[in-house]
C-alpha cells in the first residue's frame, strides 16, 4: 500500500479495521488486501506519499509470538495491527455503533448519525469506545515521527484526534491530523440527544482538517460546534475553538471508474451480459444493490414497487426488479427482523403479481461476485436507490460507470449524499412518499432514449471527474498545506 522513498510525504492512515484479511494457514498467518473503497481511494497516493495503515486486524491474537507473526505478515502491505481483546472490540463496534442498546458504534452512534430516533444511551459501551480510542492513540503516537501527517477515518474514532494530540505534545512531536467522516453529520437537534456529544465534538476538533462528503454535513457540524461549544465560525469553512483554528471542508469521495470499465472488457463478463440480455429480452430491468440496513429504505422500495405494479398492469411481465440485499450485522436482532420483513414483502409481491411467464421481483439476500455485479449493472435499464439517509452511496457511481452502452437511468433518494451532486442527471424523490417513488420508477422505465442519453452523459462526466484517487489526493494536499 506504500513504498519507501526519502523525499515522499510521510502519512499514517487510521481506520477501525485494517483493509486486509488475516488468516492462519499451516501455523503461519497470511494477509491479503481487500477491495474496499478506501483502499482504492488511496491507491493514487503511492507516487507522492509513503504511508502506513493502522487498525484492528479483525481477529483476536493473544499470544505474543502470534502477534509478532501477524505484524510481520501485515508489514508486507505497510499495515500495522492494533490488537484488541475480542470482547472490547465487540463492545466498541457493535455496541456504540450499532442499533442494539448494548453497543456504542452500531447501537448508539450509527443510528444517531443517520437521524434515527429512540436510541438508548448506555455507559458501558461508551467506556469501551473510549478504551479503544485510547489504545489507538497510544500505538499511533509512539509510531509517529515529528512532522508526519495522520489521517483518521470515520465515526469509530471520533475521540482519537484529541487523544493523539495530547500524547504527541507530551512526546514533543508536531503532526498534522486530518479526520474524515464517511456518514452524514446530523442537524443539531439529533446530535443533542447524545449525552457524550461534547466529548465527541471536542475529539474531532483536535484535528487540523475535517472532511465531509457534502456541504450539508459540513455546515451541520460547524453549526453544532458553535451552538454546543461556543466556537467562533465567522470565517467560512473555519472553526475557532480555544487557541486553535480548524479547517472544515467538503471532499467528494468517488470510485475508480476504470475498475468497472476493465471488468466489462473481460470475456467472461461479456458472455454473462449476453446471457442476461437474452434472458430479459423485451423486459426493463431495474437493479437495486444495498447493504441490508435500515438506512437503505428497502421496505419503502419494495412497497413502492408493489404500488407501481398495481398502477401499471400494462407493464406486467415487461419490468423486473433485481434487488441484491447484502447481509449485514446478522447477529443484531433488528437486522434479523428487517430481513424477515423484506422476505415477507418480497413473497407477497410475487404472490400477487406473478404470472406463468415469470415473477416481477428477484430478491437476493447474499453477496454478489464483482464480475456478476458488473454484468448486472450493465444490463439494467434503471438503478433504484432509496436510502432514508446515506453518507454518499457509491452504488450510484458504480452503476453509471457501467452504463456507457445502455444509458441507464439513476433513480436516487434525495437523502443520499450522492443526490447533492447527481440530481441533474438522475430522478430524485422523497423515500417516504410511496406515490412519488412509484411515479419515479414509471418515469425511468418509460423515458425517451434522447433524455436517457442526456442524463447519463451528465453523470458520466461527474464520476470521471470526481474519482476516488482525486478525493484522496485533494485531502492530503490540503492537510499538507495546513501543516505548512
Amino acid at each position: 500500500m506504500g513504498s519507501t522513498t526519502p523525499d515522499k510525504r510521510n502519512l499514517i492512515i487510521v481506520s477501525n479495521r485494517l483493509p486486509l484479511s488475516v488468516k492462519r494457514v499451516d501455523g503461519e498467518y497470511k494477509s491479503s488486501l481487500s477491495s474496499g473503497g478506501l483502499v482504492t481511494s488511496l491507491s493514487g497516493l503511492t507516487k507522492s506519499t509513503e504511508f502506513r495503515w493502522f487498525g484492528w486486524p479483525g481477529i483476536e491474537v493473544k499470544d505474543a509470538k502470534d502477534r509478532e507473526l501477524v505484524a510481520r505478515s501485515l508489514a508486507e502491505y505497510n499495515a500495522v495491527p492494533i490488537f484488541l481483546d475480542a470482547d472490547l472490540a465487540h463492545e466498541h463496534y457493535n455496541s456504540f455503533s450499532s442499533i442494539s442498546p448494548l453497543y456504542f458504534c452500531d447501537s448508539i452512534l450509527w443510528p444517531n448519525l443517520h437521524y434515527q430516533s429512540g436510541v438508548v444511551f448506555d455507559d458501558h459501551p461508551w467506556q469501551a469506545y473510549k478504551r479503544v480510542n485510547e489504545c489507538f492513540a497510544d500505538a499511533i503516537a509512539n509510531a509517529a515521527t515529528n512532522g508526519c501527517l495522520i489521517w483518521v477515518h470515520d465515526y469509530h474514532l471520533m475521540l482519537l484526534p484529541r487523544l493523539l494530540r495530547e500524547r504527541l505534545l507530551e512526546q514533543g512531536k508536531e503532526c498534522a491530523i486530518g479526520f474524515s467522516l464517511h456518514t452524514p453529520f446530523p442537524a443539531g437537534d439529533f446530535w443533542r440527544t447524545l449525552p457524550v456529544r461534547k466529548d465527541l465534538i471536542e475529539g474531532i476538533l483536535s484535528s487540523d482538517l475535517i472532511g465531509f462528503h457534502t456541504d450539508e454535513y459540513k455546515q451541520n457540524f460547524i453549526d453544532t460546534c458553535a451552538n454546543l461549544l461556543g466556537a467562533r465560525i465567522e470565517i467560512p469553512g473555519k472553526i475557532q475553538y480555544k487557541d486553535r483554528l480548524i479547517c472544515a471542508d467538503k471532499f467528494i469521495v468517488g470510485i475508480d471508474p476504470m475498475k468497472f470499465k476493465d471488468a466489462l472488457q473481460k470475456r467472461e463478463v461479456q458472455d454473462r451480459i449476453r446471457e442476461l440480455e437474452e434472458r430479459y429480452r423485451g423486459v426493463k430491468v431495474i437493479i437495486g444493490v444495498d447493504r441490508l440496513d435500515y438506512i437503505k429504505g428497502l421496505t419503502q422500495k419494495l412497497k413502492a414497487f408493489d404500488m407501481f405494479l398495481d398502477d401499471h398492469p400494462e407493464l406486467h411481465n415487461r419490468v423486473v426488479l433485481i434487488q441484491v440485499a447484502v447481509p449485514s450485522r446478522e447477529d443484531v436482532k433488528e437486522y434479523k427482523e428487517l430481513e424477515t420483513e423484506l422476505s415477507t414483502i418480497a413473497g407477497k409481491i410475487n404472490g400477487k403479481h406473478a404470472t406463468p411467464n415469470g415473477t416481477p421481483l428477484l430478491y437476493m439476500h447474499r453477496s454478489v461476485p464483482f464480475d456478476e455485479l458488473t454484468a448486472l449493472y450493465s444490463v439494467a435499464d434503471v438503478c433504484l436507490l432509496t436510502s432514508t439517509r446515506d453518507g454518499m452511496n457509491l452504488v450510484s457511481f458504480e452503476y453509471v460507470a457501467c452504463q456507457d452502452k445502455r444509458n441507464g437511468i439513476l433513480v436516487l433518494s434525495e437523502f443520499a449524499g450522492a443526490a447533492s451532486f447527481m440530481k441533474e442527471g438522475s430522478i430524485t424523490f422523497h423515500p417516504a412518499n410511496t406515490t412519488e417513488l412509484s411515479e419515479a420508477i414509471y418515469k425511468a422505465t418509460t423515458m425517451s432514449d434522447e433524455e436517457r442519453k442526456k442524463k447519463h452523459n451528465t453523470l458520466r462526466d461527474f464520476i470521471n471527474l470526481n474519482t476516488s484517487a482525486k478525493w484522496g489526493e485533494n485531502f492530503i494536499e490540503k492537510l499538507t498545506q495546513r501543516c505548512r
